[in-house]
């Protein structure tokens, strides 16, 4: 396969552009003037990479709201191109360009704003390189494949003084904020366990098999930073998700909402002081590599947020699925969505509700013309400390030990609860558990200061990867 670095490719382009200016104006030769500074009256420039999933809703919003143009949108896919400009003309009554290749974006000087709804694998790189070409970024959650990523993000951001939103929307929502203020107040006590919930039912993806690369992907650059390997789901698209050279599975998929919005109730701005893991893929034998069903554990000294991601039918947990759950010494609040939650007297009586959303989308371009990180309702530092949690919980995951649920139960350090209640869930879905091939996550010990385990090579090597040539996340700001 044929591959060009970014450096190659804007080499190139750059010679495309003097070419061009020599016959005349086009598109190359307008690319290579420098950008203006955005003023708050401007109408800011945007380009969307990614719209098969969640980046249909960039597509949406970024050419709904009144003081953005998307100019540009982009995805290795091809196929999509006509959807992605049709759904932006019947909004903004504007076609924006199609490119294919995301480093076309990164060397336009008439883009202001680049919106990120890539597969996880490509969040940072596309982050950094965006960032490094003067560019405000959106970036979809999590922020980052593995822990090194996310703090990168964060150190080119402030470098570079430029405006970094992650894609936690429950962060703008008024009634998720007014909880919080409650929680953080004091109204329910002090809080001792944040539950984060992902009772999230999650089918088969089937046998694993070799599919060929569908007809209109640019494979080469759908994997970017990842190694080369063949294609072993039956579903190109989504299902990359349960692969851990992309993905990171419902933890950092839908997960990471959860645990951000725990994390948040907590008062935590810091990596915990351990992690720990443990669960498997239960209820089918598939192509996947990630958990389905998996609880994680995370010390903070005087408080504790507990995950847990369910991917066959359960019952809710205080009235939560997809949601959260804070236990304070006064009472305790439950969230089931993004944007309501209820606050309880510890015998379960109502005393508040919480209602309301607003538009995540305007908050950050609000943001970009005041130029101030902190207008952010979910700026980078943010993302990566919470997206950090799921990668934490799966690292110890990976780590583990695979036995009998039997054999394990009397060994699990903390989580006898937890696991008691993950045995009784799959029992519930015939799941025999008699010699469940159970895997218990090794139990880490981190410096929070640093964000490395302490006194564990093995684990450290997991906070970064290795990356495909001419796709490494840089390192040095």
């Amino acid at each position: 396969m044929t591959r060009q670095t970014r450096r190659q490719f804007l080499r190139d382009t750059t010679l495309f552009a003097a070419a061009a200016a020599a016959l005349g104006p086009t598109v190359a030769a307008q690319d290579a003037r420098p950008a203006k500074k955005v003023g708050p009256n401007d109408r800011i420039r945007v380009a969307c990479i990614g719209f098969n999933g969640q980046g249909k809703s960039h597509l949406s919003n970024f050419s709904s709201l009144p003081d953005t143009i998307v100019t540009t949108i982009c995805d290795v896919d091809s196929r999509l191109a006509a959807d992605g400009i049709k759904r932006v003309a019947q909004n903004q009554k504007v076609e924006p360009v199609f490119v294919q290749d995301l480093r076309r974006i990164m060397d336009d000087k008439n883009i202001d704003v680049v919106s990120i709804a890539t597969p996880n694998h490509w969040h940072a790189l596309a982050a950094i390189w965006a960032i490094q070409s003067g560019k405000d970024v959106y970036v979809e959650k999590p922020v980052s494949h593995n822990v090194s990523e996310g703090r990168r993000i964060v150190d080119f951001a402030r470098k570079h003084g430029r405006i970094v939103q992650t894609g936690t929307q429950s962060r703008s929502n008024t009634g998720m904020r007014e909880a919080l203020d409650y929680i953080l107040s004091g109204k329910i006590g002090k809080v001792t366990i944040a539950y984060g919930l992902c009772y999230k039912p999650r089918p088969s993806i089937g046998p694993k098999t070799t599919t060929p690369v569908p007809e209109g992907v640019d494979y080469n650059l759908w994997l970017g930073p990842a190694p080369e390997k063949p294609i072993t789901r039956g579903r190109f698209h989504y299902d990359w998700h349960w692969f851990w050279d992309y993905g990171n599975g419902d933890l950092g998929n839908q997960g990471i909402h959860e645990m951000d919005k725990a994390r948040w109730g907590l008062n935590r701005h810091a990596l915990p002081e351990t992690a720990f893991s443990f669960g498997g893929r239960f209820g089918y034998v598939d192509a996947g590599e990630t958990a389905n069903t998996q609880v994680c554990l995370f010390n903070y000294g005087d408080a504790q947020l507990i995950f847990e991601v369910r991917g066959l039918p359960t019952r809710d947990f205080k009235g939560a699925k997809v949601g959260n759950v804070w236990i304070g010494t006064n009472g305790y609040v439950v969230s089931p969505n993004y944007a309501s939650a209820v606050a309880y007297t510890p015998d379960g009586q109502e005393v508040a509700k919480f209602k309301g959303s607003d538009n995540h989308y305007a908050n950050f371009i609000k943001a970009v013309k005041s130029r101030k990180h902190t207008d952010l309702t979910a700026d980078i530092e943010e993302g990566h400390l919470s997206s950090a949690l799921c990668h934490l919980g799966n690292i110890s995951y990976r780590l583990g030990q695979v036995s009998t649920a039997a054999a394990q139960k009397a060994e699990l350090p903390v989580g006898k609860e937890q696991l008691e209640a993950m045995l009784a869930h799959l029992r519930d879905n015939k799941v025999s558990i008699d010699d469940l091939p159970l895997r218990v996550g090794r139990q880490l010990r981190l410096n929070p200061s640093t964000e490395r385990f302490i006194d564990d090579a093995e684990a450290n090597k997991l906070l970064t990867r290795e990356y495909r040539k001419g796709f490494e996340v840089p390192e040095k700001v």
